[in-house]
């Protein structure tokens, strides 16, 4: 078909819907290296530093191609210029250095660009023009469907009662995004522990513990403990 497949892809979305996840899994199905990048640490108070990392990174991908070059929250270092100097500069010059790697005249040879943001709007749009960030894919919040494939997955390995009632609790964290339905199944794995840990004498906790399961109960309260932790709410609530 003579297509050129896409140099850039933007994933974006809410927190904890797996952007990150789908990142990884692109990079083990295609047989690709994966190079991740965080962006803040890009930065540098120093004159043409910033710009020198930015170019170092990409010569790195394209070294160890095919490749999968990641930059989580891209916005942190990519904000739409407005030609201010609050920053030095520094901003501006590193926007303009990612246009130049992403379609300059050293191309991408087997080398894809994921990038991730929860603040889509915040990013300077020349980098979402075509030949650049132009593939653009919102991850969303999981359905109800979905919410009860990421309690399948993260219980899979623990021992999980028979009084669990899966139905409910995917009715019970409808809006949660997959990272928040995990730590539920953790924070009920910690309320069963903690419960077996206090009923039981302290040389007998690791045989009772290996035989214990996690019920129903644990789940509920596994969620009240969650919806009253502040750092949690907070995090929802962004």
């Amino acid at each position: 078909m003579d297509i050129e497949p896409p140099s850039g892809i933007l994933l974006h979305g809410p927190p904890g819907t797996g952007k990150t996840l789908l990142a990884k899994a692109a990079a083990n199905e295609t047989e690709s290296n994966f190079l991740a990048v965080d962006g803040p640490e890009l930065m540098s108070k120093w004159i043409g530093e910033s710009e020198a990392n930015v170019r170092e990174i990409f010569e790195t991908a394209r070294a160890n191609a095919p490749c999968i070059l990641f930059f989580d929250e891209i916005d942190a270092i990519a904000n739409e210029r407005d030609g201010s100097q609050n920053d030095s500069g520094v901003t501006d010059r590193v926007v303009s250095q990612l246009l130049t790697e992403l379609d300059g005249v050293d191309t991408l040879e087997n080398v894809i660009v994921i990038a991730t943001t929860n603040r889509p709007t915040l990013i300077d749009e020349a980098l979402l023009r075509p030949g650049r960030l132009d593939y653009q894919l919102e991850v969303p919040l999981p359905d109800q469907e979905a919410i009860r494939e990421v309690l399948e997955v993260h219980t899979r390995s623990k021992p999980i009662g028979e009084d669990v009632r899966f139905v409910e609790l995917v009715e019970q964290t409808e809006g949660w995004s997959g990272a928040e339905v995990e730590a539920l199944c953790r924070e009920a794995a910690m309320v069963t522990f903690r419960d077996v840990a206090a009923e039981t004498e302290r040389a007998e906790v690791v045989d009772a513990v290996a035989t214990a399961t996690i019920g129903h109960d644990h789940f509920e309260r596994a969620i009240r403990l969650l919806e009253t932790d502040e750092s949690f709410v907070e995090q929802r609530s962004e």
